[in-house]
Parts: structure tokens; C-alpha cells; sequence
């Protein structure tokens, strides 16, 4: 009988120990932008499509305002983004990409290839993993 305390026996942690790998892996290819991994995912975002909510910004990346508000606060203030009160009701928030943050989209184009390459993963093994893992996120927010 395995032990149920056992590190390699917890499901949490080679996803603790593959999100700060990769984490760390995006960290120089993102120092020449100026962005943290965390607000490169804002961007991407935004990116996909521009001017959102910040809620609709906040649940696509599953983080609450309190975590989402001091990202783009940061990216406002080096002027990839506006915050923008709703004049109807000043509790919403429109986010919306400056023209420095649209140009900076180019430049970060290189990124996902180049992570790839970091990475060494086949384009097959690569998919498998984001339909794995995209899957159990669907299952975990019982949107499933």
C-alpha cells in the first residue's frame, strides 16, 4: 500500500512544480518587454480582443479584482493600458489597450515559439497537455 502522504503521490504538486518551471522559463523572454508572466496574461487578453470588461478580463484568467486591479494598475502606469469608469455606473471598468500596448502584441509574437523551443516539447505532446489540463480546469470550475 502506497503511502498517501507521499510528495509524488499528490496531484498538486507537479503542477507546483511545472507552473513555476514555466514560470521561470517566460521570465527572460518577457524582461525585454517590460512584463511580468502575470500581466503578459493580461495581455494576451486583451491582445485577443480589445476593450473588456474588467470582469470579463478577470474570469477569463480566473483572478478575482483584488489580484486583477494592482496588474493593471502597473500596466496603465507604463502605458500599455487605460482603466476607463463606465460614466453609467462607475463600478465597471472598461480595460483598453493603448497604442503602445496594441504595438507591443508584435513584439511579443516571438514568445510562444520561443518558449517552445525552451521547452524542447514535440507540437503533439505540447497539445496533449494543454487538452489535458484544459479539460480538468473545466472540470474544476464545474462549467463541464
Amino acid at each position: 500500500m502506497s503511502n498517501p502522504l507521499l510528495l509524488e503521490e499528490q496531484l498538486c504538486f507537479p503542477f507546483y512544480a511545472i507552473s513555476r518551471e514555466i514560470t521561470k522559463r517566460y521570465r527572460p523572454l518577457l524582461e525585454p518587454l517590460g512584463l511580468t508572466y502575470p500581466q503578459y496574461l493580461v495581455m494576451l487578453v486583451l491582445w485577443e480582443q480589445d476593450q473588456q470588461s474588467l470582469k470579463a478580463v478577470g474570469e477569463r484568467l480566473h483572478l478575482d479584482s483584488g489580484t486583477l486591479t494592482p496588474l493593471l494598475k502597473k500596466l496603465e502606469a507604463s502605458g500599455l493600458v487605460e482603466r476607463v469608469k463606465n460614466p453609467v455606473d462607475e463600478r465597471h471598468i472598461q480595460i483598453t489597450l493603448t497604442a503602445n500596448g496594441q504595438a507591443l502584441r508584435n513584439e511579443a509574437e516571438q514568445i510562444p515559439l520561443a518558449l517552445k523551443e525552451l521547452l524542447g516539447v514535440s507540437d503533439e505532446d505540447m497539445e496533449l497537455v494543454k487538452q489535458t489540463l484544459n479539460r480538468l480546469t473545466i472540470k474544476m470550475n464545474g462549467t463541464d
